[in-house]
């Protein structure tokens, strides 16, 4: 299903949306553009085309990737994609294994991923559980427990009104969602809350959002991480994103003003400024010109790896002949881009071979 639309600040843009088959449903997704993959795990509740249509959702994400493929979907029982879901199926780990089959179905190997509020669980965890597959990950308003998010009773409350009536449940919503909207703003969120799921999956995809807890997969990442998060966020607290970016072995946090939760209300353009500056090298650790740790850091390994990479090696080959398995050359790698504070591999051989390291 392709739609071209004329936006109203004159760029004319098509998304395509299609259907992948998952554990006997249709899931629904769709692509912008073209280049290296920018993928976006599903936030709570999503809308392919209803949320394409509001300028200001579009215009963020048409900036954040001008020059990438930007690939987006529907998570099972939402959207466009099929609505008979079972609420009690719902799971992490579902949400993981439908990223992963989406991006085989793509044939991606590696992507970037932009996982926003409870999204960024799922980006997380999926970095951690398949490292070969994620160039980097950046995480906006997220949390790494859902129980710390609000209070169990006030949690409780929420879901079971939405639960008994949706109406005033998404009003609800869209007064914690949308802080800075005036009366219309909310009148239309809390229309597209209820147009993008029923009552009863809705309930259920919030009882998810607080029982995630991805605190023991964060250490896991190996993919250099950003970490945004608005000082003032009213949905996520600060504290939250905080404490993903502490846990995540070498995460850069970048604290931003606002108290507005979606990344494209409110000041936008720090979110994208930020995000453009780590995705193309230009983020302190990128640009510093000084390793994150002493040289001397390195271990015996992993210069051996380092000489191997500078030498033309493929992940796999080093693999092969240090008698090891890919994860753990992957996981070498990671750790030497890190001490090093380079980007890529490439730039961590290059570095390296400056200093004398290799």
């Amino acid at each position: 299903m392709r739609g071209r639309e004329t936006h109203g600040y004159g760029q004319r843009v098509e998304q395509d949306i299609r259907f992948l088959p998952v554990r006997g449903h249709r899931l629904a997704y769709a692509t912008v553009g073209t280049g290296p993959p920018l993928v976006v795990p599903c936030w709570w509740v999503s809308h392919l085309e209803l949320q394409w249509r509001d300028p200001g959702f579009r215009r963020f994400f048409e900036t954040l990737a001008p020059e990438r493929l930007l690939v987006r979907y529907d998570r099972l029982g939402v959207g466009l994609s099929d609505r008979e879901l079972e609420p009690d199926s719902l799971s992490l780990e579902d949400d993981v294994t439908t990223l992963l089959a989406l991006l085989d179905h793509l044939e991606l190997e590696r992507c970037t991923l932009f996982g926003g509020s409870s999204g960024g669980t799922t980006a997380a965890a999926f970095a951690a559980r398949h490292p070969e597959r994620v160039d980097a990950l950046v995480l906006y308003g997220t949390f790494e427990h859902g129980a710390a998010i609000t209070s169990a009773e006030f949690a409780d409350s929420i879901v079971s009104l939405v639960r008994a009536h949706w109406g005033a449940g998404a009003r609800l919503l869209a007064d914690i969602f949308l802080p800075g909207g005036d009366e219309t703003d909310r009148h239309r969120f809390a229309r597209f809350q209820r147009e993008a799921a029923t009552g009863e999956v809705a309930a259920s995809m919030l009882e998810l959002v607080y029982r995630l807890d991805v605190r023991k997969l964060l250490p896991g990442v190996e993919a250099r991480t950003l970490v945004l998060h608005r000082r003032d966020d009213r949905a996520i607290p600060y504290a939250c994103g905080r404490s993903v970016a502490a846990r995540v072995p070498g995460a850069r946090l970048v604290p931003l003003g606002g108290n507005e939760h979606f990344p494209w209300r409110g000041e936008s353009q720090a979110v994208l400024a930020a995000i453009d500056g780590f995705l193309n090298g230009r983020d302190a650790a990128a640009t510093s010109g000084a390793p994150a740790e002493a040289p001397d850091t390195l271990s015996t390994r992993e210069r051996e790896v380092l000489a191997l990479v500078a030498a033309g090696f493929t992940d796999r080959e080093i693999a092969e002949q240090l008698v090891v398995s890919p994860h753990t050359v992957h996981r070498h790698i990671a750790n030497i881009r890190r001490k090093l504070g380079q980007p890529t591999r490439a730039a961590a051989a290059t570095q390296a071979a400056r200093l004398g390291l290799i």
